[in-house]
Order: structure tokens, then C-alpha cells, then sequence
């Protein structure tokens, strides 16, 4: 009798839909995953964005130059957090220091990190702001002067060949820093794509698709942050530069669409076993996040307002009010989009079950750690931090009170670094 059971169900199984084994699926990274990718991500775009102007000499973005570095350093100090939140001990996380594991990608984040906070982005805003320091502890008092006298280092040279050092120290850190920047996100998409035993994830466009993903949300960020900011600070924004950067921005998004569209053909040509479930989760579970919020809103939706803005602009002469609006939601909706492209690969390669026959679903907690209001505290913290880091390193001159109404040039505020290209 026990025999003719076993023998119905292993007959009857292979034609069900939907199941899944006992305790085969269990979600283990949730939001704080989600929130780490993304937040690595704008760190690098945001750095590729101010390398625009120190290695490609792009003129016109030069007043995203300093709100690009502070940006990517705001998000820089929070990068950790998600990932030691989620340890059961985070106490412990220095011991990749003291034994490091160069075979393990995840052990070697912390170097990764170590080198891109200390010897690239600390130093190049250190060299961008070293003479401005000088002159506003020069001429404060107070709190505030001693801030910048030891944020200075003490220094007091603002001579010709100082100035001229300043540059090329500059100049040779970006160029650094550009490959530090694509390696810090890029091994995410590599941790990823290297885990063969899952479908979802390992794919070789997966490092190339966080890439291009990550220069999409940084770029976009800094030029939402740039069109809050400036208002607010009482400048004008300079119209130029938005239109300038919205254009690598609409390249950008273009170059990371279409990637994302090759590997999903590759997937469909491939047709291996997991295709059906993989389709299946797409047009249930992730129907929402991926197809409405991260493909439509977040990137066709987007290309769409550019595109027709572009084109307006060109032929009609477009109000300025209008494209500032145009260009705000369009990218208000791409950082909805980037992030939903992280819940998608992290959060959607979990829910099918090992055997390709069944899916979950995520039950996202309120409160706790692995929650959405610590998740939401997580996102708003780099706001905060970078809050105060332009109350003390204010990357423009109306910042400073120099001056009401024009355009932030993002020009030295008291006489600054800029000397002549070398």
C-alpha cells in the first residue's frame, strides 16, 4: 500500500505547478540587501559624475564638481551599515582586517571600502577644499574656524606651486579613483553573477548591468539634488549644466536598458530548464516591481520626457520652468526604478524554489532590523550626513553668503583651487 502511495505521488508531482518541497525556500537577505546595492551604487555614479570634470574636462557640469564628491562621500559613510546591521555579529567585523581572505569577495569589500574612503574620495575633496580652508579659518571665528583650521591639517600654503600640486594630485586621484569606483560596486553584480546554482543571478552581464545601474542612480541623484538645493540656498540653477548632465544620464539609462535587454534575450534564446518558473515569477510575483515600476517608470517612461524634451527644447525653445519640472520627474522616476532593479535581483532571486516548481512570496516586516523603517532610516541618513557636510564644506559661493540670485557656478567659494590646467 505504501509502495502504490509513493508511486502515485512521484507520478503526480512532476505535473503540479506551484510546489514547492517542505522548508526548500527560505528568504534570507532582505531590504537591508536591497538598500545596500543602492546605496553603493549612487556612490559610484555620483564619482564617475565629478570625473566628468577633473579627467574629461566637461566644463558644463562643473557646479556638480563638489555636490558630486560629497554626495558619493554621504553615501560612503552608510555603504557598511546595511551589510554589518544584517551580521549576527557586527562587532566582529574588523577581523577581516586583521585575517583577510582574498579568495572570499565578500571578506574583501572591507578593503575595497578602506581604499575608496581613505586614499581616494577623502583625499580629492581634501585637495579640492584645502585652500578654501585655509581662507575660512582665515577669516571666522569661532566653532567653525577651528573646524576648518584642523580639517585644513594646519596648512597655510596657498602659494602658485601649491596650487599647481593641488591640481595634479587632483587630476591623478580621479583617474584612480574611476576604476576604485567601478571595482566598489562592480563586485557586488559579481558576488551576484557568480553564484551558479542560481538562475536569476549568475549571468556574466550581471557585474556590467550594476555598473552601468549604479552610474544611472549616482548621476541622477546628484542632478535631483542639485535641483532641491540650489533653490533653497537662494541660487539660481544653472540650466546649462542640467541639460548637460541630463544628456549622460539619457545615455547612461539607454546603455543600461539595453544591456539588461541583451541578457534577458540571452535568457529567453538559452530556454534552459528554469525558464518557465523564471517566467512564471516575472509575470506573477515580480509583475509590479519589474515590468510596471522598474522597466516602464523607471527607465522607458524617463527616456521618453528626456527624449521629448530634447527635441522641444531644439525645435520650440522650451519654457526653462518646464524643463526643470520635465527634467525633476524624469529623474525622481529612475531612482524609483534603480531601486526597484535592486529589490528585483536580490528579493527575486529567492522567491522560486530550488527544484524550478514553485514560488514564495517576501513578507516585508514594519519595525525590527530587518525592517522597513530601519531600511527608511538607512535612505535618509546619507541626506542628513550630507546636510551637514555643506553646512561645513559649502561647495558653492552663495552658500557662503557671497552673493543672491546667480547662477552656482560651483567655483571656489573664497578664492579656491582652480589654477591653470596643467
Amino acid at each position: 500500500m505504501t509502495n502504490e502511495i509513493f508511486k502515485s505521488l512521484s507520478e503526480i508531482l512532476p505535473q503540479i505547478t506551484g510546489f514547492i518541497y517542505p522548508n526548500e525556500i527560505e528568504i534570507h537577505w532582505g531590504m537591508l540587501i536591497v538598500v545596500y546595492p543602492y546605496i553603493t551604487g549612487v556612490v559610484a555614479g555620483a564619482f564617475i559624475l565629478a570625473s566628468l570634470v577633473k579627467v574629461f574636462n566637461v566644463k558644463e557640469v562643473q557646479p556638480l564638481y563638489r555636490l558630486s564628491l560629497l554626495t558619493a562621500l554621504s553615501y560612503l559613510l552608510v555603504a557598511p551599515l546595511p551589510l554589518l546591521s544584517h551580521l549576527g555579529h557586527p562587532e566582529r567585523s574588523y577581523e577581516m582586517f586583521l585575517t583577510p581572505q582574498p579568495s572570499s569577495a565578500m571578506a574583501m569589500f572591507g578593503f575595497v571600502y578602506a581604499w575608496y574612503l581613505m586614499a581616494v574620495l577623502l583625499l580629492e575633496i581634501w585637495f579640492v577644499y584645502r585652500t578654501d580652508l585655509i581662507a575660512w579659518a582665515e577669516s571666522e571665528s569661532g566653532p567653525m574656524k577651528w573646524i576648518h583650521k584642523v580639517l585644513s591639517l594646519f596648512s597655510k600654503d596657498r602659494s602658485e606651486g601649491a596650487l599647481a600640486f593641488d591640481h595634479k594630485a587632483l587630476k591623478t586621484i580621479t583617474i584612480v579613483g574611476i576604476p576604485s569606483a567601478f571595482l566598489l560596486h562592480g563586485y557586488v553584480g559579481f558576488i551576484f553573477g557568480s553564484i551558479k546554482a542560481n538562475p536569476w543571478w549568475s549571468s556574466v552581464l550581471i557585474p556590467i548591468v550594476f555598473l552601468f545601474s549604479a552610474i544611472v542612480s549616482g548621476v541622477a541623484l546628484v542632478i535631483l539634488l542639485y535641483m532641491v538645493i540650489t533653490p533653497l540656498t537662494g541660487g539660481k540653477i544653472n540650466m546649462k549644466c542640467v541639460d548637460k548632465a541630463v544628456d549622460f544620464l539619457f545615455y547612461a539609462v539607454i546603455v543600461d536598458f539595453s544591456l539588461e535587454l541583451v541578457d534577458f534575450i540571452h535568457r529567453v534564446y538559452q530556454s534552459e530548464e528554469e525558464i518557465k518558473i523564471l517566467s512564471e515569477m516575472v509575470m506573477n510575483k515580480l509583475f509590479m516591481s519589474l515590468v510596471i515600476i522598474q522597466v516602464l517608470l523607471g527607465m522607458i517612461l524617463p527616456l521618453g520626457i528626456i527624449s521629448v524634451t530634447k527635441i522641444f527644447k531644439r525645435r520650440f525653445s522650451l519654457n526653462e520652468d518646464l524643463r526643470k519640472m520635465l527634467y525633476f520627474i524624469s529623474v525622481l522616476l529612475i531612482q524609483f526604478g534603480i531601486f526597484a532593479t535592486r529589490w528585483n535581483v536580490v528579493i527575486g532571486g529567492q522567491m522560486f524554489s530550488k527544484s524550478f516548481r514553485g514560488l514564495t512570496t517576501y513578507k516585508m516586516e514594519i519595525g525590527g532590523i530587518e525592517g522597513l523603517l530601519y531600511a527608511l532610516v538607512l535612505l535618509v541618513l546619507p541626506i542628513v550626513i550630507l546636510t551637514v557636510l555643506l553646512k561645513i564644506l559649502p561647495p558653492w559661493k552663495e552658500m557662503k553668503g557671497e552673493g543672491n540670485g546667480k547662477e552656482l557656478t560651483g567655483e571656489a567659494p573664497l578664492g579656491g583651487m582652480h589654477a591653470p590646467e596643467a
